[in-house]
């Protein structure tokens, strides 16, 4: 064999050996993908997760055992909001200075709402102005007392605000907060209003209503996984449908909030939202810690001022008033709070 020949027949030799490597790599990939496809497709169920150039669908309860954790919810997370939303400015009762001096007479009938003042002529009043007094009017619609700007009349609205909102705030740990809250309607313009005392009356509502923390604590046990030792994620709409059936804490007891202030200072809470922090689960049992958030509005609506329960006191009148007459427009605020409590079940 002569020297060319010997060349041609050694590269025959080569390409043969790459063709054989290339070929074998080609039929193991492709045994690969087919035991793959063997392990992955069983019954009837849909893709859930991708490994790599590799698709599994879990298809069957034998998968879901074999891969519990990608069910489970993980914490923190946010498990119930009102349909009320946070920071709505837009809310009726987050309205003001939108309103006229015949408007606020005619539509809800504030003619007489302050001893020491009218706001509409802006004078001061006289104790013969007083509507309570034997001889209130016999002057007619002339006021006797002093011209005062508009600054002023606000000033004295508010100071009256403060003694009528007394019968409503004389007992308890929380009867001053109103005043504050007036004097942050008064200064703040409308920026939110945070107090660590209003988060403490408010752990306390929640420590004292024990229907909400029953709901939650009942739902979370009937629907805890304890061979994952977690709460499905597909649970989690149980749990929000049986909170949005139960009564939210708020500020409205027959007679403790009357007169403890909270009843002026929040009474309902315009929208609230819950968040598991922490879910631990063992073999005996679940702890849950739990924060509810709320806020609520410091201001009036029509509707409010409209209700008797409003329309027939000064506090109200004047609030009103002072929100809406357009030559006043004191801005409305949010109110926030915060609480925390902890839920513990055992299987």
């Amino acid at each position: 064999m002569n020297k060319g020949a010997r060349v041609v027949t050694l590269l025959i030799a080569r390409f043969g050996y790459i063709l054989l490597i290339i070929t074998t790599g080609y039929f193991l990939v492709l045994s690969e993908r087919l035991r793959g496809q063997q392990h992955c497709q069983r019954g009837d169920g849909a893709k859930v997760h991708r490994s790599g150039k590799q698709q599994c669908f879990l298809r069957n309860d034998r998968d879901v055992r074999e891969h519990p954790f990608m069910l489970n919810a993980l914490f923190p997370q946010t498990i119930f909001t009102t349909q009320h939303r946070f920071d709505d400015y837009s809310a009726n009762d987050m309205r003001y200075g939108d309103m006229s001096e015949d408007r606020l007479k005619k539509e809800f009938g504030l003619t007489n709402i302050s001893n020491v003042v009218d706001p509409f002529t802006l004078t001061r009043l006289t104790p013969f102005d007083n509507p309570q007094n034997r001889f209130a009017n016999v002057w007619g619609d002339t006021h006797r007392g002093m011209k005062l700007d508009a600054h002023e009349c606000a000033g004295m609205l508010f100071e009256e605000m403060q003694v009528t909102s007394l019968p409503y705030s004389f007992v308890g740990p929380y009867r001053h907060l109103i005043n504050q809250m007036l004097h942050h309607f008064q200064y703040a313009a409308g920026t939110p209003f945070y107090d660590m005392r209003l988060n403490v009356a408010y752990q306390e509502k929640l420590n004292a209503d024990s229907l909400i923390k029953k709901v939650i604590k009942e739902t979370i046990g009937l629907c805890i996984d304890y061979e994952s030792k977690g709460f499905p994620q597909n649970r989690l709409k149980d749990l929000h449908s049986a909170i949005a059936g139960a009564v939210l804490p708020k500020f409205d007891s027959c007679i403790v909030d009357k007169i403890n202030g909270m009843g002026i200072a929040v009474h309902d809470i315009h929208a609230t939202r819950i968040d598991i922090l922490e879910l631990v689960v063992n073999h005996g049992g679940w702890r849950a810690t739990v924060r509810f958030t709320g806020q609520d509005h410091f201001g009036l609506d029509v509707n409010d001022i409209r209700n008797k329960t409003f329309n027939q006191f000064q506090f109200f009148k004047i609030w009103f008033v002072l929100q809406h007459y357009t030559t006043f427009g004191f801005r409305p605020f949010l109110t926030n709070m915060e609480a925390v409590t902890v839920l513990e079940g055992s299987r």
